[in-house]
This record gives C-alpha cells, sequence and structure tokens, in this order.
C-alpha cells in the first residue's frame, strides 16, 4: 500500500487538492498550489520541513 500524499505546509491529501511534486536532497515531497507562494515568498516558515536547506539572507524580514 502506498503512503498518502499530502502538502507538506498544509497537510491537505491529493484526495482534496492538487498537489506538485518537489524533491530536495533526494526527498520527494508535495505541495498544493495554495501553499506554493509559502514555498517562493516565505522559505523560512517551512525551513523545519527541509533540514539543511539554504535560505536567502532576508529571509524572515
Amino acid at each position: 500500500m502506498s503512503e498518502m500524499k499530502v502538502c507538506v505546509n498544509c497537510k491537505r491529501s491529493e484526495e482534496k487538492t492538487p498537489l506538485l511534486v518537489l524533491t530536495f536532497k533526494g526527498e520527494e515531497n508535495f505541495i498544493c498550489a495554495q501553499c506554493l507562494p509559502v514555498l517562493i515568498h516565505k522559505m523560512h516558515v517551512l525551513a523545519d520541513k527541509f533540514p539543511g536547506i539554504e535560505l536567502p539572507q532576508n529571509a524572515g524580514q
């Protein structure tokens, strides 16, 4: 049985919303279209989900 795919941010499943695949350090994750702006503009909010991620100098400001 395969693991249910859920958004890394809001935890909604592929049964509730379309998900996009993203990879980081060889690991596959998913993010929904509603949470994609968080990944793009507020990456620091998701930093704990991606250990070792390099954040821009102005992240969180």
